[in-house]
């Protein structure tokens, strides 16, 4: 019985396995024993490693690299919705292939890719591991932008909570929307978030 390879990291792919010489007969023999977990197809994780606390995060980055967590997902890591999120949201370009990923239960949008990078930012998804993700204020925006998709109840809900954190900026919440092309509508949800 081979021990799992020291040198892999916490959670890893099944490429980078085969590139620090593990044979995929030892890999899928850990699988079965409960050694390395798989996350999704081809993504696995030791089960040494500290919990994750987004592993269906972590597993969609480790398969879409330039992906984005994006939405509803990065909602959540910001604590600015109380949803329950039952798909991973991530951002690729418009433009480029769009991934199909059955497990865990993902979600694809297709941004601009002039402004895909606006507002990235990053978050540990476990201990050491980070995830890109879209900053608050992006996130923000988009639920404005995707009010039609979300519902405006969701959109707002986050805009006031964003606004209730010590960190809110309201000037760059109007220049990402004017970038976005929500500038109207975000200016009046702020004008009336901000009189209540």
């Amino acid at each position: 019985m081979r021990a799992v390879n020291e040198a892999l990291p916490p959670t890893f792919t099944t490429k980078v396995a085969r590139q620090l010489g593990v044979h995929p007969r030892d890999l899928y023999l850990w699988r079965d024993e409960g050694r390395v977990v798989e996350l999704s197809r081809g993504v696995f994780r030791r089960a040494d490693a500290p919990p994750a606390s987004f592993p269906d995060a972590l597993a969609v980055s480790q398969r879409v690299s330039r992906g984005i967590v994006c939405c509803l997902s990065a909602a959540a890591v910001h604590d600015l919705t109380d949803e329950l999120v039952a798909a991973v949201h991530i951002a690729v370009p418009k433009g480029g292939s769009v991934p199909k990923i059955d497990y865990p239960p993902t979600i694809v949008f297709q941004f601009e890719p002039r402004a895909f990078e606006l507002g990235l930012s990053s978050f540990e998804a476990a201990p050491g591991e980070p995830v890109r993700v879209y900053d608050p204020t992006r996130t923000v925006v988009d639920l404005m932008r995707l009010r039609h998709r979300f519902g405006e109840p969701l959109a707002y809900s986050a805009l006031r909570r964003y606004l209730g954190r010590k960190d809110a900026r309201p000037a760059q919440l109007l220049s990402y929307a004017e970038t976005l092309g929500v500038f109207g509508p975000m200016r009046v949800a702020l004008d009336v978030a901000t009189a209540a």
